[in-house]
Formats: structure tokens, sequence, C-alpha cells
């Protein structure tokens, strides 16, 4: 994604991980099944293609490899991730498999990104 696109209200224009995937902010349900925390509900805080981010209301350990499962516009998503980031309550998860859930996040991150640029806000 270009630095002189414009952002759109809620998306994270220019903000990039690791990865350089950028990410947009999209808030939905999320489900995590953690070995040691059991199954737990969040909320999504944004999305690129190599993962996302949550609220989660307990600690989960850095590392550990989890199932996500959420809704995106495109459709069920049910993958998995390894725990990369925590702040708080914010923590953010890698993707680590290439399956047909990865479409659906792909699709949607392009939606998102058109629904940017459309916008045209700064």
């Amino acid at each position: 994604m270009e630095a002189g696109k414009r952002r759109a209200a809620g998306h994270y224009r220019g903000l990039k991980d690791a990865r350089q995937k950028s990410r947009f902010k999209i808030h939905v349900p999320i489900t995590i099944h953690s070995r040691s925390c059991g199954t737990l509900k969040g909320n999504s805080v944004d999305l690129s293609e190599s993962g996302i981010a949550a609220i989660l209301p307990i600690e989960v350990p850095l590392g550990e490899m989890v199932e996500l499962e959420f809704t995106l516009p495109f459709g069920d998503v049910k993958t998995y991730a390894v725990v990369r980031q925590r702040s708080a309550f914010r923590y953010g998860f890698q993707f680590v498999n290439d399956n047909a859930e990865s479409e659906v996040i792909r699709s949607t991150c392009r939606q998102l990104e058109m629904e940017e640029s459309l916008l045209g806000e700064p």
C-alpha cells in the first residue's frame, strides 16, 4: 500500500506488520482455542494478510500455537496462529498456515483497501 493513499475512517493507513502487509481495523468476535487457557472469546482490533490483533480477557502465553475462529465479510475463518505480541489485553497473532481461509482473509483485506481508497479521507 502506498504511503500517498488516503485513509478511511476506522482503518490504519500506512501501518505495516513485520511482513510488510497493511493492517485494517475490523471489529468481529473471535474465538481462541488455547492449550493452556482453554477456549477464550474476544474481539478483533485489526487484520492483515499475515495476522490479526484481538482484545482478550485473560493472558495467553507468547509463542503459544492457538486455533482461531472468526467470521469476515467473505466467509468464516478457522486457522492456526502463533501468539506474537502482547500489550495489556491486546494480542497479536501471526497466521501459520496457508489454506482456503487465507483467500477469505486476502479478499477481506483487498475489500477494506478498496473502501479506504474510495472514501479518500486523510
